[in-house]
């Protein structure tokens, strides 16, 4: 587990390197070191403002560092713009769709800016869905927008996927079904994705790893099963034997305190949990980190 934005050891699908990036006086990224590995699907999980959205823009090279550098598939997307971009499929927010055409049409137009575009490989993602090709794109719901969007990141065979919150306007369903055609893709292909998001819920049962983005600064990386045992929660101010306290934040009815603690290194993740504290679910260890991020003690009169 890497703790305060140090990065994991190994094989790196996607790397920064003392990553910083602000605009004006806001500070997006704050000397960001991060590895992404080699056939892993990871969950970049941070609220609105964290920099998550700044850090897959310079991955693409639409935005440009103030300082630090990133690879993808070992490429620097601001050295070689090109032959980085080949190696990444791209999904956004929002669908980049185009009212007036069909779904094919987006499949050729995909085809015809990037030769080595997989059309054949595009039409089986649609097809499992029963979205028809001749369907203007006007015309598609919001999953079938994204599930088109991801197509055709998929139909670019790229080795890296980012995928920047695309599940953020879609129903529960679609979210699912998204999810499904991502994994099978990852799973089919060897390919590496990042999924970026706001509420974790919505990515863990996708993902093997866990990312926290607070304030521009990564706030931990690690294994998502890691995250789960490594941490409990107490309602009290009484640690866990040999825990460090990462943070407080409110219970769900608004009326305790609840404090995440870090289990000490060696300790036994299998053990059970005491009886005043237990094992943390994952929404509860992005709170933990994100309220350690803002650096302010909470209080009940």
């Amino acid at each position: 587990m890497t703790l305060g934005g140090g990065a994991s050891t190994g094989t790196a699908a996607l790397a920064a390197h003392g990553l910083s990036k602000r605009f004006k006086k806001k500070v997006a990224l704050d000397k960001v070191d991060l590895e992404i590995p080699v056939g892993s699907v990871t969950a970049l999980v941070g609220p609105n403002g964290a920099g998550k959205t700044t850090l897959i823009r310079i991955c693409m090279a639409f935005e440009r560092p103030n300082s630090g550098a990133v690879e993808v598939d070992g490429v620097d997307p601001w050295k070689h713009r090109s032959e980085a971009l080949r190696r990444v499929g791209y999904v956004p927010q929002t669908p980049a769709v185009y009212r007036g055409l069909s779904v094919e049409d987006h499949l050729s137009m995909a085809r015809s800016l990037h030769s080595s575009f997989d059309v054949d490989y595009a039409r089986r993602r649609l097809d499992q869905l029963g979205i028809p090709l001749d369907q203007r794109a006007d015309t598609l719901s919001g999953g079938q927008a994204a599930q088109l969007g991801l197509a055709v990141a998929l139909g670019t065979r790229a080795k890296v996927l980012l995928l920047d919150e695309p599940l953020a306007n879609l129903d529960p369903l679609a979210r699912r079904e998204f999810i499904q055609v991502l994994l099978d893709a990852v799973k089919s292909d060897g390919s590496t994705a990042l999924l970026s998001s706001h509420i974790v819920t919505d990515v863990e049962d996708a993902c093997d790893r866990l990312v926290i983005l607070g304030g521009g600064k990564v706030r931990l990386d690690c294994p998502l099963e890691e995250a789960r045992q490594a941490h409990r929660l107490t309602e009290a101010d009484s640690p866990p034997a040999g825990a460090t306290a990462v943070g407080s934040f409110l219970s769900k009815g608004g009326k305790d305190i609840l404090t995440l603690w870090r289990l000490a290194p060696g300790a036994d993740p299998s053990a059970e949990p005491g009886q005043q504290s237990e094992t943390a679910s994952l929404e509860d260890v992005v709170l933990g980190y994100l309220a350690a991020g803002r650096g302010v003690g909470l209080q009940l009169n």
